[in-house]
């Protein structure tokens, strides 16, 4: 048994799925499309939009999808964390993550960890990235 994360977006969710694959070194993203499902589905067939995405690293697995236009609230109050092995490539990643997002703590060193911060990114997602780190 385990967790794992399913991230909803409004359009965009290819594209930040290409931006984690690359960031996070995935080499086996699926992306599906509405326009792909069978026409019983019922699903918006002219529709360029994710329905189903996703992608492993290290052993877990991110999922993905775009809302129906119109539809949902992506991300509102869920972040998805990441351990790294290291401060410098906490850093590093949580500097990508940053462009063009929002900031909610700075990356650096805490009283229980080498190496935390929190992002939320250009798609809205919020992000913890840390390297593990004994209290």
């Amino acid at each position: 048994m385990s967790f794992s994360p399913y991230l909803h977006f409004q359009g965009t969710c290819a594209e930040a799925m290409r931006m984690y694959a690359d960031l996070f070194g995935a080499t086996d993203l699926t992306l599906i499309r509405y326009s792909e499902a069978p026409e019983e589905a019922g699903l918006p067939k002219g529709s360029d939009r994710i329905m189903h995405a996703h992608m492993t690293v290290g052993g877990s697995t991110l999922m993905a999808s775009d809302f129906p236009e119109g539809i949902g609230d992506p991300q509102k109050a869920v972040s998805v964390s990441f351990s790294v092995p290291d401060a410098a490539t906490g850093e590093a990643i949580y500097e990508r993550l940053l462009k063009e997002g929002d900031e909610i703590m700075a990356y650096g060193e805490t009283f229980w960890s080498p190496g935390f911060g929190m992002v939320r990114d250009k798609f809205g997602t919020h992000w913890m990235i840390s390297v593990p780190g004994e209290m």
